[in-house]
């Protein structure tokens, strides 16, 4: 088994395909083409691309693109899906004005 880590593995050339255009994170609108583009840079992980790139750091959080982006670096890399680490999510979360917080009441006791 190889490492996935690895990057002095050559994972060959990248030769672009007819579906590249294909968006596959809707809400930062990142194509297929750009994300195997990304995989041929020399990022292998989940979390390298959404650095890279910002796929699955829009509003959904990678709820929608979370399993294209990781399948597609596992077909790249010639790996199962499984040898993968998870990427890193966090919860949703909304701005909040101070004013609310501001409002807070403190118990005296």
């Amino acid at each position: 088994m190889k490492s996935i880590n690895d990057r002095s593995q050559d994972i060959g050339p990248f030769v672009s395909q007819t579906d590249d255009t294909i968006i596959i994170c809707r809400c930062e609108e990142i194509t297929k083409g750009e994300i195997r583009q990304a995989i041929h840079d020399g990022m292998f992980t989940v979390n390298e691309i959404r650095r890279y790139l910002r796929a699955g750091m829009g509003l959904c959080q990678g709820q929608t693109c979370g399993k294209l982006v990781k399948n597609l670096i596992a077909r790249e890399l010639n790996v199962i899906p499984d040898q993968l680490d998870p990427a890193t999510s966090r919860s949703p979360m909304r701005p909040v004005e101070m004013k609310v917080l501001g409002n807070e009441e403190v118990a005296h006791v």
